[in-house]
């Protein structure tokens, strides 16, 4: 016997029906010129050998390269999980190897080229939430972070694990992001920043014969804040989903996404405090920045651009129907690429005359004036408890 994934099938509360209503109204939406996708995108990560494409991890199991300039190809696609991949890494020797964190504990690997299955690397006992490839003291690495609060790292020819940290005070909680710092690390060891589902962002210190987390000593009359707590840096009220760093290598600063709504930029000159905050006003799943723009997106379903001279939110682009779940920058900072659990991949503008028209454009169907072709909503891939699992995966730890 089949069983129905679709929602109308089920019992629903006036109030999902009209969720469930309004997405299906806007699904059909042609902003940001979406590539449509069979599966929910959990995450993207930028092509290092083309400004124009991106890889995705997905639902359905699989990581995919998108071109999202000019042929659109989705063709090429890294297979053979059978549950939802979360995160998606490029590394090892001239970045020959595509690797995926994968919902069924172990990270996944396969031949760039070829797409052929590569090793698995094992050693989580929850989902794998994050993955990232690095080089230290010449061996390519991976490290990854996973729902059981653990980060690994592992030397990528040999699938041996290098080390296993886990927070002092056993109090991290699922990992969400990390990110190398530019200016602490060196040849020999890096420093890591990590993220989790707790409020706190911790460092570790990578060596390949250590490995350790760092815990400051502060000046307590000086000091934002007391020696215990400045074990970690604490600047959210919850969950932080993204981390990374912009600026010169030499006074780079950290920027982070966060649950409490806000985005915001950490500076390294006053040891981490709050130097910006953008209040993006829900869930913020992703942050990237240019030079002139920050650029926030989340649960809200908007992609807001944000002038970070004046700190003033400049546009909202609008056309994800469901959760954003990540950015990317493109083609030299002139756009940002978007993905969503609705299965898009949007372009959006970042140059001053198509942020000017956007404005406009947007102004114009606020007032009526602009037309929206509709287009049948997808059905989705995963059944109704599947699609349970999937929210309660990226969820977790939010309460």
């Amino acid at each position: 016997m089949s069983r129905s994934t679709d929602p109308g099938h089920f019992f629903q509360t006036d109030a999902s029906e009209s969720t469930r209503a309004r997405r299906a109204a806007k699904s059909g939406n042609k902003h940001g010129n979406p590539i449509v996708l069979q599966s929910k995108i959990l995450c993207a990560v930028p092509d290092p050998f083309s400004e124009t494409s991106i890889y995705i991890a997905e639902s359905a199991g699989c990581v995919r390269r998108v071109d999202v300039k000019q042929s659109k190809d989705t063709k090429t696609v890294y297979r053979g999980p059978t549950a939802p991949v979360t995160s998606v890494a490029v590394g090892g020797h001239g970045g020959s190897t595509i690797f995926g964190g994968c919902w069924d504990k172990d990270i996944w690997s396969w031949d760039r080229e070829s797409k052929s299955v590569g090793r698995k690397y094992k050693g989580h006992s929850d989902f794998v939430k994050a993955v990232l490839c690095c080089e230290i003291g010449g061996k390519h690495c991976l490290i990854s972070g996973g729902a059981d609060s653990k980060i690994i790292v592992w030397d990528i020819a040999t699938g041996s694990r290098l080390h296993t940290l886990r927070d002092k005070s056993d109090n991290m909680m699922a990992l969400q992001d990390f990110v190398i710092d530019p200016e602490e690390s060196n040849a020999n060891e890096i420093v890591l920043i990590s993220s989790s589902s707790d409020p706190h962002i911790r460092r570790w210190r990578i060596s390949l014969s250590n490995a350790s987390q760092i815990i400051d000593t502060v000046d307590e009359e000086t000091g934002a804040q007391t020696k215990a707590q400045r074990d970690t840096i604490l600047e959210h009220e919850t969950s932080v989903y993204k981390v990374l760093f912009s600026g010169d290598e030499e006074d780079s600063d950290l920027w982070t996404a966060s649950a409490d709504g806000t985005a915001k930029c950490l500076s390294r000159a006053r040891n981490w405090s709050t130097e910006e905050t953008y209040a993006h006003g829900d869930y913020v799943r992703a942050v990237v920045v240019t030079s002139d723009w920050v650029i926030t997106a989340g649960r809200d379903e908007d992609v807001k651009v944000w002038d970070r001279s004046t700190g003033k939110l400049w546009h909202i682009y609008d056309g994800h129907y469901e959760e954003v779940t990540g950015l990317v920058l493109r083609d030299s900072d002139k756009s940002v690429v978007s993905v969503s659990i609705d299965g898009t991949v949007r372009t959006w503008g970042l140059g001053k005359a198509v942020l000017d028209k956007a404005i406009k454009e947007r102004e114009d169907r606020l007032k009526g004036v602009a037309k929206e072709g509709q287009a049948k909503p997808k059905k989705s891939l995963l059944t109704e408890e599947e699609e349970a699992e999937l929210a309660e995966l990226m969820d977790s730890g939010e309460e």
